[in-house]
């Protein structure tokens, strides 16, 4: 395995993770990996709970510090506290968390006030129903299913300017049809120039959008590369 993870495309890395590793006490949740991703490309983590995936994902997108190792965006030092990064970095995490007081609609243009989405009120719209939230736009989070509730993270990430576009399980909670659209959504995205870095339990949804995987255990790399090549080393997709 080469010493980089490259997750393939043309140019300069916008996500440049050089021998990152984490530990928490004695624990080793990341074994130091080096990883690229480019614009315009997917990478996929692959693995059971605890394999590593979260830990690299926070990260990656500067919410965790790693006890070793070099974390870079755009060539700097990633820090969620950094303006650039929080303008150009979208998270959609492991976990829902919404304000209990406002409606889909309202968490929606918090966002774009944070960000001066120009013509905020057209996009939200455009978000709501390709996310099929139009009918619930007037809805607390109390009353949404957990896939509704989950279809609110990702329309909070995608109503916002991105570059890079991180994703921890977003098909937790999602139908299959909501599971096939999640998957056009992160092909367009790629095509649009985002970096996409996932993690996902789902083999087809890695097939179906990554560019390369990266199969973690006990946050080590057991395996990178296509994904079809990475499942066949895993010895298939149980």
């Amino acid at each position: 395995m080469p010493s980089t993870i490259d997750g393939g495309g043309t140019g300069r890395p916008l996500l440049q993770l050089r021998r990152i590793s984490r530990t928490y006490g004695e624990r080793r949740a990341l074994l130091p990996l080096d990883l690229d991703v480019r614009a315009g490309t997917c990478t996929a983590l692959f693995g059971h709970n605890g394999s590593g995936k979260s830990t690299l994902l926070r990260i990656a997108s500067g919410r965790d510090e790693p006890t070793g190792g070099t974390a870079l965006f755009d060539g700097k030092k990633i820090d969620e506290d950094d303006p650039e990064v929080r303008a150009r970095v979208a998270v959609v995490g492991d976990t829902v968390a919404c304000y209990p007081d406002l409606t889909v609609r309202e968490h929606l243009e918090l966002i774009t006030v944070a960000h001066a989405v120009d013509d905020a009120d057209a996009w939200i719209d455009q978000v709501l129903a390709d996310r099929r939230l139009a009918g619930h736009a007037n809805a607390l989070p109390a009353s949404l299913s957990s896939g509704q509730l989950q279809s609110l993270l990702l329309a909070a990430a995608l109503v916002r300017p991105r570059d890079l576009l991180v994703l921890d399980e977003p098909e937790q909670r999602l139908d299959p049809d909501s599971r096939r659209r999640l998957a056009e959504l992160l092909i367009a995205e790629k095509k649009d120039g985002v970096a996409v870095l996932i993690a996902t339990h789902q083999a087809e949804l890695a097939e179906a959008v990554a560019d390369r995987m990266v199969a973690l255990e006990d946050g080590a790399v057991i395996a990178a590369g296509p994904p079809a090549e990475v499942l066949a080393r895993l010895g298939g997709r149980g």
